[in-house]
């Protein structure tokens, strides 16, 4: 991922640097996205959780296209080595892994980069564009 990023200078200050437009930096949630919906409670089910239909197909093909894949999840550092073994053992081609989302949703993301939400609704297919209301800082 390093080698995409590209420098940024603001009023002759180096900022952080960012990736080009064309380049998504997904951050994929695990449990009830890619696959059952497994709490942190219950590890041990992770080995037989299915994956939901379509996942592992958009997912590589995300990350073939030279997309950066993060899964991003609730799950424990101490759940890692179980979610990195079911990951690798259906084929998910991925960067990197986030351990530790707050748990319980309604995420609100405040950043200096662009972000864009994604709600999984049970069909993970190639995205689409559609026209819809945000919330933003008052000017």
């Amino acid at each position: 991922m390093k080698n995409k990023l590209e420098e940024k200078i603001v009023d002759g200050q180096k900022v952080s640097p960012a990736l080009p437009q064309d380049v998504k930096n997904f951050l994929i949630d695990i449990d009830g996205t890619i696959c059952d919906d497994i709490p942190n409670e219950e590890p041990e089910r992770m080995v037989t959780a299915k994956i939901y239909e379509g996942a592992l197909e958009t997912i590589n093909k995300w990350y073939d296209e030279g997309h950066i894949i993060t899964f991003f999840t609730s799950r424990t550092e101490e759940h890692r080595q179980v979610t990195e073994e079911w990951l690798d053992k259906h084929g998910f081609k991925y960067h990197g892994m986030l351990m530790g989302k707050p748990r319980g949703g309604n995420y609100h993301w405040i950043d200096n980069h662009i972000v864009r939400a994604t709600r999984y609704k049970g069909k993970f297919t190639d995205l689409t564009t559609e026209q819809a209301t945000v919330e933003v800082f008052e000017k």
